[in-house]
């Protein structure tokens, strides 16, 4: 059973949301908040698989949350999806460098939003990388965000270099075999290992330290 917090200051979309997935034999909504506070102390009493976090939220927002929630040690096996309501969303990229484990367009389909809780619950992220490229690189190559190389990122090697950049811009592990002409076990070794050395909670993180690294332009 995927256990799921829902986080969002709008009580028709909390309940829209907990009939959706309450009607899943293998969902389970644990519990329900308005506010960004009180979304990170249910986090920490209830230990949820999932949390389903609205950025936009009175007291602390989304961001701010999900941080909170991130750096807790406790709380290592709970990820977190965004709710954002564009595309284009300021506050994305800072979500996904706090440690989101991806984000969802609010008006997305009730099939995808219950196969993204799926997948994230399993260990996958980066949810709809088109559309995660679009907004990272929107965002991480402004003026105003400054290269911040990972300490870390001299003990890749090269090819370790090149399969980060292609997972920063949206490449899947079989797409990764695919361009590099390697078998997608390998690929997938190569990328668990450039977690473990920049210490990435997931791949979501993977695509923000190479695009802040310089990896992707």
């Amino acid at each position: 059973m995927i256990r799921v917090l829902l986080a969002d200051d709008q009580d028709l979309i909390r309940l829209g949301l907990r009939v959706l997935l309450d009607s899943e034999d293998d969902l389970e909504v644990v519990a329900d908040a308005a506010d960004g506070l009180h979304t990170v102390t249910l986090a920490r009493q209830l230990h949820p698989d999932v949390v389903l976090m609205d950025v936009r939220m009175p007291g602390i927002d989304g961001i701010e949350a999900t941080r909170r929630i991130v750096a807790d040690q406790n709380l290592s096996a709970t990820k977190v999806i965004v709710l954002t309501t564009f595309e284009i969303d300021e506050y994305v990229f800072d979500a996904l460098r706090v440690g989101a484990s991806g984000f969802l367009i609010k008006d997305t389909k009730p099939a995808e939003l219950l196969r993204a809780i799926r997948l994230v619950a399993d260990g996958d992220a980066l949810l709809s990388p088109s559309v995660t490229r679009r907004v990272v690189r929107e965002f991480a190559n402004q003026s105003s965000r400054a290269l911040k190389p990972h300490p870390q990122l001299a003990t890749l090697t090269d090819r370790e270099r090149e399969i980060v950049a292609l997972v920063a811009e949206g490449l899947s592990n079989e797409e990764v075999a695919e361009r590099l002409v390697i078998s997608p076990a390998t690929a997938r070794t190569h990328v668990s290992r450039a977690m473990v050395k920049l210490g990435a909670r997931d791949r979501a993180q993977l695509v923000v330290f190479a695009y802040q690294s310089g990896l992707v332009r």
